[in-house]
């Protein structure tokens, strides 16, 4: 059945989410992988080219970064007209770029949630090492949710999470850099994927059941891309984070086979199961 259309009712703006990252030619994590996540959780997404590069489900085979000038102009291009309520980080792959991106965000005034991306689910580097000083001391400061995997919170704060009882550690260590919160991704310990969520005075657990995938490539753009979606819709820090749980695990039950090595998760997950 045809959908109805109405010439004389125009449509609500939806809440509207800038992603500045990397872009994934195979489809699967990045800017492409953000941009599905907003559309399936009902925001606008806009994007930062920042990096761009020849990716397949086997691996980064190449990545160019683009100029400073051209991150910048895109920023503003967005922010100046069209305006954002939440901004998602990803691939920052230079100290330059680092700097440029945090006074941005700075002087933006809205939600920040930054996925301190540093190496790809197949072990490639994204991150210059000597960029992670200026991620430490300019981009964590202004985020208001930082999304560290356990290899990104060795890389930034030296600390090396072997059991659950170490993600408290790790927190403190992350939040000592300033973000608002910290969210710590158990995901590569053994047993249930328990992520710690604090501010450093409360603390909330998220669990979820082990799921036998190994199609995961994108989780961490989309489980950040998520909670951007729902700071920019309104809700809570918690709330947000609470929600994107929810949809990055079902993302990941449904992963799919795609190419010869590790899939994507299934970023339209709920579209199929209605």
């Amino acid at each position: 059945m045809p959908i109805p259309i109405s010439a004389s009712v125009p449509a609500p703006v939806p809440p509207r989410v800038l992603t500045v990252a990397g872009s994934d030619s195979g489809g699967g994590a990045g800017v492409q992988a953000d941009l599905k996540t907003m559309l399936a959780l009902g925001v606008h997404g806009m994007s930062v080219i920042t990096a761009v590069t020849a990716q397949n489900s086997l691996g980064v085979h190449g990545a160019w970064e683009l100029p400073v000038a051209a991150v910048r102009a895109q920023y503003r291009a967005v922010v100046d007209d069209i305006g954002v309520q939440a901004v998602k980080t990803g691939m920052l792959s230079s100290a330059e770029l680092v700097a440029a991106v945090a006074e941005l965000l700075a002087a933006t005034g809205v939600p920040v949630v930054v996925d301190p991306v540093g190496v790809s689910k197949h072990g490639d580097a994204l991150l210059a090492s000597s960029a992670l000083e200026t991620v430490r001391t300019e981009l964590l400061p202004v985020a208001t949710v930082a999304t560290p995997n356990l290899d990104e919170v060795a890389q930034l704060t030296g600390v090396r999470v072997e059991d659950e009882t170490d993600l408290r550690r790790a927190a403190d260590a992350v939040l000592a850099y300033g973000p608002r919160w910290a969210l710590i991704k158990g995901g590569h310990l053994p047993g249930d994927a328990v992520d710690l969520l604090t501010d450093g005075t409360e603390e909330h657990w998220l669990r979820a059941p082990r799921l036998d995938n190994r199609h995961t490539h994108g989780t961490g753009c989309t489980y950040a891309s998520a909670i951007a979606a729902g700071l920019a819709g309104g809700q809570g820090v918690v709330e947000a984070v609470t929600a994107a749980k929810e949809y990055v695990t079902g993302a990941i039950a449904r992963g799919f086979a795609l190419g010869g090595g590790i899939g994507p998760v299934d970023h339209g997950w709920q579209w199929r199961m209605r």
